[in-house]
Parts: structure tokens; sequence; C-alpha cells
């Protein structure tokens, strides 16, 4: 395994979970921002190992392995965490969603990958705009400072759920061929 800084970076962000999570369930006052944060600063190194990597031609098997498996993870249990904590049949079901949605992509981007057609599956631009809302929406319902934001994480966690289904049946649609195939 070669370690090189964007690797380094996606590691980080996989040793950042249990804190996440320890974060969301202290009992002070600080606790929702501490969680938000540490929520933050890890979509930001997602976003820069993937630059880095690019941009200095440092991609590696192992990082293209565990980029999307530390996103997936941490997206996860942010969306499982907000559900406990709201507590309420309106987030746990776009939650819910969401969380099958990667399951359902996964295997299908797994599944194209071993008949060679891994490309017709590829990120969307919906995709991205699906993670921008979701990740927005997480910061602001874990952080929760107020019911202007909560209202706002709310509008924009049914955004990224509506972008969710959009881009699951896009990748479905392109794969229809393969998947009917006898």
């Amino acid at each position: 395994m070669q370690l090189n800084i964007p690797t380094c970076l996606t590691l980080f962000r996989v040793v950042l979970i249990p804190f996440f999570v320890l974060a969301f369930y202290l009992p002070f006052t600080w606790a929702p921002l501490a969680t938000a944060l540490i929520f933050v600063f890890a979509a930001i190194t997602d976003w820069f190992d993937g630059f880095l990597a690019r941009r200095w031609k440092q991609t590696t098997r192992f990082g293209a392995f565990l980029d999307p498996v530390a996103d997936k993870v941490m997206v996860a249990i942010a969306l499982v965490l907000v559900a406990e904590y709201f507590h309420a049949w309106w987030i746990t079901l776009p939650a819910a969603t969401m969380i099958a949605r990667e399951i359902i992509i996964s295997a299908l981007r797994e599944w194209m990958a071993e008949i060679g057609k891994r490309s017709s599956v590829s990120v969307s631009w919906i995709g991205k705009v699906k993670t921008t809302a979701q990740m927005f929406s997480l910061f602001a319902l874990l952080w929760r400072p107020d019911a202007t934001v909560v209202a706002i994480g709310v509008v924009a966690l049914y955004i990224a759920a509506v972008l969710t289904f959009w881009s699951m049946f896009q990748y479905l649609s392109a794969a229809r061929g393969d998947l009917l195939e006898p």
C-alpha cells in the first residue's frame, strides 16, 4: 500500500468517525456545534483529498477504494444520528431513503464493474448537487442552533431526498439494458 497525502487525508476521515459520534453524545451545549464542525471538516478533507490526488497524479487503488467508503460511512452515520435526535418519521424517512440509495447504487456500480461497464454508472452532476444539498442539510441538522436553521436543514434534506431518487433512477436507467438482459 502506497501512502500519500490524499490517502492519509482519507484515512484521517475514517479516524474522525468515532470522534464524530462521541461529540454527538457529549452532554454539553457546544456538542452540536462540535459535531457539525467535525462533519464539515470531514467533508472538506473529502473534497481536498480528491483534488490533490488528481492534481498531483497520486491516485492509488487503495485510495480509490477507501475514499467512497469513508464518505458513505460518515454520511450514513450522520443520517442515523440526525434521525435519532429528531425521532420523527419526517426525518427518518428521507434519511433511510438516502442510506438505501447508497447501498443500491454501490451494489449497482460493483456489479457493472464486474461486467466491464462501470463507466455507464459514473457520477453525474445530479449526484454532485444531491451530495451538496445532503452535506448542507446534515450540517444544519447536526448543529441545530435555532428553529430557522433546523427548518432550512429540513428543506435541504428533502431537496437531497428528491435528488437522491432522481439520481438513483438515472443510474438504474443507464444500467437498464444490462440489468434486464437474460
